[in-house]
């Protein structure tokens, strides 16, 4: 498991919490896994549920969010569950195959997960279609569409610019 760890790049929870924005950082083992991410996200106050962003590898990013029961997810690449559990088990959430030799690197999961809160499906795969930004740069956009852009930044150790 220490391998998973050592590969994320940041493990961060957003939730609003009268109608302001919070980032708090998920710890391992949390976010090993969806159902674990799950989880923890529903442990947070969110006025709409809460957000969990997790950038491994510098290859993909995993969106969960929750609310109430509901559990929704986006994984930026399905190849990269070749190496890594997180994304396998974004698959298995999402009712997925396992992967075969053919797969090319496309999201999969829910497009429309953040659409009430700002950013809607066909802005999300725009941004996925950007082969030149990494997933923290990714996630970084959604922060800004979000209205936590400055926080994510300052929180990850982006300059604001």
């Amino acid at each position: 498991m220490s391998e998973q760890s050592d590969g994320v790049d940041f493990a961060l929870a957003a939730f609003r919490d009268d109608g302001e924005w919070l980032l708090q950082e998920i710890a391992s083992p949390a976010y090993y896994s969806v159902d674990s991410l799950s989880h923890a996200l529903r442990r947070l106050p969110g006025d709409a549920g809460a957000v969990g962003m997790v950038a491994v590898d510098e290859d993909f990013f995993v969106l969960v969010r929750v609310d109430g029961s509901s559990t929704r997810v986006l994984l930026s690449d399905v190849t990269a569950a070749e190496e890594w559990e997180l994304a396998r088990s974004a698959l298995d959430v999402l009712g997925l195959p396992p992967l075969d030799d053919e797969d090319e690197p496309a999201p999969a999961g829910d497009l429309e997960l953040l659409g009430d809160l700002g950013m809607h499906a066909v802005d999300l795969a725009v941004l996925l279609d950007d082969v030149d930004l990494y997933p923290d740069e990714m996630l970084s956009e959604v922060a800004r569409r979000l209205g936590f852009g400055e926080l994510f930044d300052d929180v990850v150790g982006f300059t604001s610019a």
